[in-house]
């Protein structure tokens, strides 16, 4: 949390952030404030509050409210705008103590001011920007492209008992295979207290999301036979495979998000890149004279034609 925001430290909203939202039903909102909080407001230079003349405003409050650091789960809307103002009342008086010490006026703080200008230009440019890649036909034309890459990849549906030694696993697989329930021997004897309850029930997995000795017995199984005693690092296995198939791929609809965010991430990288190539650039050492810039690194020779 940055120094802007430790200003709050009394506030309702501090003492939220401080307990974890624990304070919430404790600390009643004034009553003025819910009836604000929670109507609509009609633009955001509509103003909430004042603090010494100076005010608060619906475009104050929701710049707040994009702030990671401020971020309240759990609390309701009406809650979390009367928070929000509690806390831009603290920043604006904070602000204004601060101000009237000269805090603005030292360099140090100016260079502060200019990186953090810098910073939030840059960050809304490349939103901007970027936004524009994630068009819809972007997306489905990425999805497309990524679906003919992806390889079918088997998956089984298995049951498995585990447990300390292997007598114990002979002993086990033997009762199964001799007709007794699979289901009903594991949660009788399995010391997997996560499937225990299931009957030993896995549900479905890849190969490679379990260890290696157990999945290589395990994907050599055809549906319904069971396995004789596996040994890996958490004891004996007896394995049961109820079913086969290939893994489905993802809808669309399932990674359109990721699919955004993948079409968003490489906007940017191409802006920065396209930046800074355009960009001159200059540097120096702590002495003030100029670094000769690296040279470019040749492209490859073409292989010659026979």
């Amino acid at each position: 949390m940055s120094k802007t925001h430790t200003l709050s430290g009394a506030s309702a909203l501090a003492l939220v952030l401080a307990l974890g939202g624990a304070a919430i039903a404790q600390t009643p909102t004034p009553a003025a404030q819910p009836s604000v909080a929670a109507s609509v407001l009609p633009s955001p230079d509509s103003v909430v509050a004042k603090v010494n003349g100076i005010p608060v405003t619906a475009g104050d409050i929701a710049v707040a409210a994009e702030d990671p650091a401020l971020s309240l789960p759990g609390v309701d809307d009406a809650q979390k705008k009367g928070l929000l103002v509690d806390y831009m009342l603290d920043l604006k008086v904070g602000a204004q103590a601060a101000d009237a010490a000269k805090i603005g006026d030292t360099p140090d703080f100016k260079r502060k001011l200019a990186y953090f200008r810098d910073k939030l230009l840059l960050d809304e440019y490349l939103e901007r920007e970027a936004r524009k890649a994630a068009t819809p036909e972007a997306a489905r034309a990425l999805y497309d492209q990524s679906a003919k890459l992806m390889k079918p990849e088997e998956e089984i549906h298995a049951r498995h008992i585990l447990v300390e030694n292997e007598a114990d696993a002979k002993k086990i697989a033997a009762r199964i295979k001799g007709g007794e329930d699979f289901a009903k021997v594991a949660a009788e004897t399995t010391k997997d207290a996560g499937s225990k309850a299931e009957g030993g029930d896995l549900g479905w997995f890849s190969k490679d999301r379990m260890v290696k000795e157990f999945a290589d017995a395990a994907f050599k199984l055809q549906p319904g036979q069971v396995s004789d005693p596996v040994k890996s690092q958490f004891g004996w296995h007896v394995i049961k495979v109820e079913e086969k198939r290939n893994k489905p791929v993802p809808t669309f609809e399932e990674l359109k998000e990721q699919i955004d965010q993948a079409l968003i991430r490489k906007a940017q990288q191409d802006l920065i890149l396209k930046l800074r190539a355009d960009a001159k650039v200059e540097r120096f050492d702590e002495n003030g004279k100029p670094i000769a810039a690296p040279a470019p690194t040749p492209a490859p020779e073409e292989p010659k034609k026979p």
